[in-house]
């Protein structure tokens, strides 16, 4: 077993990572900017460094930082959590070539599934479902492109192969349209992300937003922990997670989960990792697949048992997965909620110190936060705080327990976006399983 590491991330993942390292014994380093010196998991690690100032640039996405900390603490392996460097394959690159290990896939395997041209390409070759579309880059072949438009069907989405949370995305209707909207997004994606290679998709009007959770060990062996629902998002940021996704078709829900843990291995994956999916009329589409853990893998746990975080860290050690495919048994439903430090009608980022924080409890009830009473929340970094998640036996006692665990959340001091979950939970629409991709900002507006 790996017997320290380095975490280079900050907040509520941090946290996450360090009561993982701390049940296996492992020794951790928190790496921290001048203004996260009081974070909790920076209290509470063996040993930490001031990797920089208060700018993400200058201290959690500074590479030569945090090497230089791996190096002076002695550490074996590095933790990049989520967001930040975890899929920055340039970082992988060079935390192996230090000498340390990547608590993720290969550098190469990054690369692969980073672009989503090479993505696509990898996913179709292992059978899992993609939207149609142009099966590689647009070419400066004008009547080529046209045709594979027409091919497709109007309405089509203009994709940025670099691109990520919603940025590089343009939907156009017409033949009439294409080429000058294609020129747009490509002008936009060099640069927003270096590189101006885009493809075209079929544009879905109606979809859910399904993904897989994966598990593998880089030995040829994977393992699926079923799917979960981030339909509820606001441009698109997810804000609201379930597992297991309700109302899927069963055969199409077999299929899927199938294929995913075939592509595992056909691409030589190891860690947890997130096929996502667009999901409408009984099929899934294959978008884009996330090379780390995510927010919302508290779902996955609760409804399987499995600890994601220290299943990833025994895989980062060479060891095999833990646990197999027939021994994970699938109990209940999970909801979670993520809170925000910001105001629930504007959205507007609400930093400052907390007053006062109090924790719901009860059965079935997890929270995952780093706040604590007379913290400050800096206005530098994302404003997620906390998640609140709920388990129960049904779809309806998870919810049931989440509306409880949000009226007794206390955040005093700062604003949160706990009013819009509450709003959420005892919505009609979202609690008969009506809802896509688009129902939340509909919600929002009306």
């Amino acid at each position: 077993m790996i017997d320290k590491v380095l975490i280079a991330n900050r907040g509520e993942i941090a946290l996450r990572i360090l009561r993982a390292c701390k049940e296996l014994g492992i020794k951790t380093v928190a790496v921290h900017s001048k203004v996260d010196r009081d974070l909790m998991h920076v209290r509470l690690a063996d040993e930490t460094v001031c990797i920089g100032p208060n700018s993400a640039t200058d201290s959690y996405l500074n590479i030569p930082a945090l090497i230089s900390a791996a190096e002076v603490t002695d550490a074996v392996a590095i933790h990049p959590g989520y967001g930040f460097l975890a899929e920055n394959a340039d970082f992988a690159e060079q935390v192996e070539k230090s000498g340390f290990t990547f608590i993720g896939p290969s550098p190469e395997v990054i690369r692969l599934m980073g672009n989503k041209v090479s993505a696509i390409r990898a996913m179709r070759e292992a059978g899992v479902p993609t939207v149609p579309g142009s099966d590689g880059p647009v070419t400066n072949n004008n009547d080529r492109t046209l045709a594979i438009a027409h091919k497709i069907g109007y309405p089509v989405m203009i994709k940025a192969a670099a691109g990520g949370g919603g940025r590089g995305m343009k939907v156009v209707h017409s033949e009439a349209a294409l080429l000058n909207a294609i020129q747009i997004t490509q002008t936009e994606a060099k640069a927003a992300f270096g590189d101006d290679t885009v493809y075209l998709e079929k544009f879905l009007d109606n979809p859910r937003h399904v993904e897989v959770q994966v598990l593998a060990d880089g030995q040829g062996h994977a393992i699926h922990l079923g799917d979960r629902d981030c339909s509820l998002q606001r441009r698109h940021q997810k804000v609201l997670e379930e597992a297991p996704a309700p109302n899927i078709n069963p055969a199409a829900r077999k299929a899927v989960l199938d294929a995913c843990i075939k592509a595992c291995v056909d691409i030589g994956y190891k860690g947890a990792g997130t096929f996502e999916f667009l999901y409408q009329d009984d099929a899934f589409y294959f978008i884009e697949m996330n090379t780390r853990v995510q927010v919302e893998h508290p779902v996955s746990e609760m409804i399987t048992g499995v600890d994601i975080v220290k299943e990833q860290l025994r895989i980062a050690s060479g060891m095999p997965l833990s646990i197999r495919q027939e021994d994970i048994r699938f109990v209940g439903h999970a909801i979670e909620c993520r809170i925000n430090a910001e105001d629930p009608k504007t959205f507007i980022p609400s930093p400052g110190q907390v007053k006062h924080f109090h924790a719901p409890g009860g059965n079935g009830v997890r929270v995952d936060s780093h706040l604590y009473s007379g913290y400050n929340v800096p206005p530098y970094y994302d404003s997620l705080i906390g998640k609140l998640i709920t388990h129960g036996e049904s779809r309806d006692i998870a919810l049931n327990r989440m509306k409880n665990a949000l009226d007794e959340l206390v955040v005093d001091g700062i604003k949160t976006n706990t009013p819009l979950h509450r709003r959420l939970v005892t919505d009609s629409g979202f609690r008969h399983g009506k809802f896509n991709i688009h129902y939340l900002e509909k919600l929002i507006r009306d």
